[in-house]
């Protein structure tokens, strides 16, 4: 394991950067499967949390693919979820045909995965799969699988660190651990 300076504000790391490495080049190899006869990819990225995931996992993908990005969030600013759903950046590239894999950092209560799914299967892709980091379904209000993830959160910790942010900040941690109350 490599030496990894822990920031004073976290409590408990969850995922090492070296487990998180790990994990991820696996998911590039089963993008690598599910996608190896898709001339048309369009890799989703959910902004902001999935940047460090969604850069770390094309890294090791071998299958052409087109990138894009979306906004879509329930949180305002805090760490609760509000319960309603907003698209705040749209996607550039038409999906229409196309096989698309949205990239997700955590599904949780299932609501902005759910709502972009919708909206996204509204506009005819040919297939539409979500690949999540962490997949929290303790959290779950609305009914909602991802179809592969990184690792299961079974606790209600709020984390930080990889993308997960704790009002804005946090974000560059190697790591994804737990905040101190």
């Amino acid at each position: 394991m490599r030496n990894e300076t822990v920031d004073p504000r976290i409590e408990k790391i969850l995922f090492s950067q070296e487990q998180l490495e790990k994990r991820i080049k696996e998911l590039s190899e089963w993008v690598n499967q599910t996608y190896k006869d898709s001339s048309n990819l369009v890799v989703v990225g959910l902004l902001k949390g999935c940047l460090p995931f969604y850069a770390q996992l094309i890294k090791n993908v071998n299958v052409d693919l087109i990138t894009d990005f979306m906004i879509a969030s329930s949180y305002d600013g805090g760490n609760k979820s509000s319960g309603n759903v907003k698209i705040i950046l749209d996607l550039v590239t038409n999906i229409e045909g196309k096989d698309v894999l949205i990239v997700e950092d955590i599904v949780d209560t299932g609501r902005t995965i759910s709502k972009t799914v919708s909206i996204l299967k509204s506009r005819n892709p040919k297939t539409l799969k979500v690949l999540t980091l962490l997949n929290k379904p303790s959290n779950r209000i609305v009914s909602f699988e991802p179809d592969n993830y990184g690792f299961l959160v079974e606790k209600d910790d709020f984390v930080v660190g990889f993308g997960f942010d704790d009002e804005e900040k946090l974000r560059q941690l190697p790591y994804i651990g737990t905040i101190k109350e």
